[in-house]
């Protein structure tokens, strides 16, 4: 087995692990929950009942393809910090195990920074899920400006292509959901944990 397959292995044990560990704590938690209701039930001579919200945690592909329906919405979310703003601390980014998906994290509540060691962890994410939208008309104005830098000479060629694909997509996507827009997802951070 390669160094780089072990690795891999040993955090896929490392996040089961983990989960297991937090369905646990869950399951417990909703049990002692459950019994403390009964318990002040029958003291009281009532039948209150106790409101417990809890927040179910998305993985993020999971995350992005139901974000419509959740913005605005307290959730929680899981993935992996592939970035970590290096001057302020003040936003993150996570990915899925795949890198197929990404979302930005911007730090408040109880985040004060995401600090640069967090890179390559496993975080668990606690926020608002919000949305920005970029117009066509202002991806029409990406696309130009691209198209000038790369006649110029100021962006390479592959940072050009990216950025051409880039653009793609927003309009595949705008096509496929059938939107003058292209929806851009982040949360604003209460807290998070590491896994």
């Amino acid at each position: 087995m390669t160094s780089s397959g072990f690795v891999l292995l040993t955090i896929r044990f490392r996040i089961m692990k983990k989960s297991i560990i937090l369905s646990i704590g869950m399951a417990l938690l909703v049990i002692s929950c459950n019994q403390k209701e009964s318990n002040q039930a029958g003291v009281a001579g009532t039948s209150q009942k106790i409101e417990v919200k809890e927040v179910n945690p998305y993985s993020l592909d999971s995350l992005l393809l139901n974000a419509e329906a959740l913005v605005g919405k307290k959730v929680m979310v899981h993935g992996y910090v592939t970035h970590a703003c290096k001057h302020s601390g003040q936003r993150c980014f996570l990915a899925d195990e795949s890198q197929k998906f990404t979302l930005r994290v911007e730090a408040g509540g109880e985040i004060e920074s995401f600090s640069q060691e967090l890179i390559g962890s496993q975080i668990e994410v606690t926020g608002i899920l919000q949305e920005t939208r970029m117009t066509e008309a202002e991806i029409n104005d990406t696309e130009k400006s691209i198209k000038e830098k790369e006649a110029k000479g100021e962006s390479s060629a592959e940072e050009c292509e990216t950025e051409k694909a880039n653009v793609t997509q927003m309009r595949e996507w705008m096509k496929s959901h059938g939107k003058n827009y292209y929806a851009i997802y982040y949360i604003d951070g209460q807290k998070y944990n590491e896994l």
